[in-house]
């Protein structure tokens, strides 16, 4: 087949402003006189310039070969030159097996190239056919993987060896591996589009404010929300990207806009399991963070925690670690972190959501929020359990101890928040710090030399 169209185009030409994209690498061929498995180009999405490429099962079964990976090096090699984001679309039997060796190379130059624009430009991988073997690790790699229900095919090992239900769509996403399971490819490239127009385009370009949508000092409605509810109540136009949405529910996150600035959101949901930080929670959380330092995008943190998990099979599964990884990515990262302690933060969940200790430039707690070391029950149990007489209840004991051990007055006192916020300006707040935050800078500026008094 020719330079005509085939459905690997046809699915750039959708991904793209209509008219706009431009082919690569239209004519290279292998030395058999067939054309790779591959599709390349660039054009604009929302009036941005991105670079794509598609495998395309209209050409070899999208096989990946030597000339399939020069290719996209090359596409790689101007999205880099130009600062733009890269989308690859995956759909590929596997590798051109009669190729051998450089088959296998074709991988690991794959592997190489994505490795090497990771952090400096944003990539988003669709996997909307099959992508198995090396090609899923490849797309492993992508800040953004989004599956289409009933066509995508994501996993390492066929899913004839390991199981009909290893690799589905909604098997990735609820193992972790992809970030969005869309109902649809349409809804798939909907998605990309709006985080490709909220997120920077690369790693130098920083912050910058849009547009704004919504009123920054609009008083919120709060009423007990939690969840993505209490979320989409305090951002721009009620609009929240989640991110891994039917993966480690006890903790949300996504993007949203505050006051017309792209921020990155990690909420501990208390409506599910309490909220307790898990080791699917805590590197959920930690992978958002690595992306949103890498760009510049500021972070808000949302707590509503009881804690962490308690049980052996938290600790089999490596929970020390999985907690340090948390802390890790919230004490190295530079940029602006902004937390809120909207519930619940009891014990470790306190430290480890953001808190002061960990770096965080701004720290703010709701009127009616626990801030403790341990849950009242547990408290009251350990220190005061000898207290309780016919005349004082166990109930009369802990509402004691939200009231003078665990008020966020308490934390302010100490310096560990900054501000205790009423429910309804919360949102004004947050804006307001992330302006203020939003040319923030890892260290000084640095000085030629002082300016002599006269």
């Amino acid at each position: 087949m020719e330079k005509g169209r085939t459905i690997g185009k046809e699915k750039l030409v959708a991904l793209f402003d209509d008219g706009t994209f431009v082919e690569t690498g239209a004519y290279i061929k292998r030395a058999d006189g067939e054309l790779t498995g591959v599709v390349s180009g660039y054009g604009a999405i929302g009036g941005k310039l991105v670079y794509a490429f598609a495998q395309d099962s209209d050409r070899k079964k999208g096989a990946i070969d030597a000339l399939q990976a020069e290719k996209i090096v090359s596409l790689y090699a101007m999205a880099l030159k130009n600062g733009a984001p890269v989308v690859g679309m995956f759909d590929s039997a596997g590798a051109y097996v009669a190729d051998g060796a450089s088959a296998m190379s074709a991988y690991g130059k794959l592997l190489g190239v994505i490795g090497s624009a990771s952090g400096v430009i944003p990539q988003f991988a669709l996997i909307s056919g099959i992508c198995t073997g090396m090609a899923a690790t490849a797309a492993s790699m992508f800040d953004v993987i989004v599956t289409v229900k009933e066509k995508s095919k994501l996993s390492v090992n066929a899913p004839f060896i390991v199981g009909k239900e290893v690799g589905s769509a909604e098997y990735a996403a609820e193992s972790g591996l992809a970030s969005v399971c869309a109902e649809n490819e349409a809804e798939a490239i909907a998605t990309i589009s709006k985080l490709i127009a909220w997120l920077p385009s690369n790693n130098e370009e920083g912050v910058t404010v849009e547009e704004q949508t919504d009123d920054i000092n609009r008083t919120v409605s709060l009423n007990g929300l939690s969840g993505t509810a209490l979320i989409k109540e305090l951002t721009d136009a009620s609009e929240f990207v989640e991110i891994g949405s039917l993966y480690a529910k006890e903790m949300l996150t996504g993007f949203g806009v505050f006051g017309g600035v792209t921020c990155g959101i990690v909420a501990s949901n208390g409506e599910e399991k309490g909220g307790v930080i898990t080791c699917d929670a805590a590197k959920k959380a930690a992978k958002l963070i690595s992306v949103c330092d890498s760009f510049s995008i500021p972070v808000i943190t949302l707590i509503d925690s009881e804690g962490v998990e308690v049980s052996a099979d938290a600790e089999n599964g490596a929970l020390a670690a999985q907690l340090g990884k948390l802390a890790m990515a919230y004490a190295t990262a530079s940029t602006a972190k902004i937390t809120v302690v909207c519930k619940k933060a009891y014990g470790a969940s306190f430290t480890l959501m953001g808190s002061k200790a960990l770096g965080a430039d701004m720290v703010y707690a709701l009127p009616k929020s626990e801030i403790s070391v341990m849950a009242p029950a547990s408290a009251v149990a350990f220190l005061w359990n000898d207290q309780i007489t016919e005349e004082v209840t166990r109930a009369d004991l802990e509402e004691k101890w939200v009231k003078e051990n665990a008020s966020p007055e308490n934390a302010a006192r100490d310096g560990s928040i900054d501000d205790v916020v009423d429910e309804g300006e919360l949102r004004q707040r947050i804006c307001s710090a992330v302006y203020m935050l939003m040319m923030k800078n890892a260290g000084a500026p640095v000085r030629k030399h002082c300016n002599l008094p006269l």
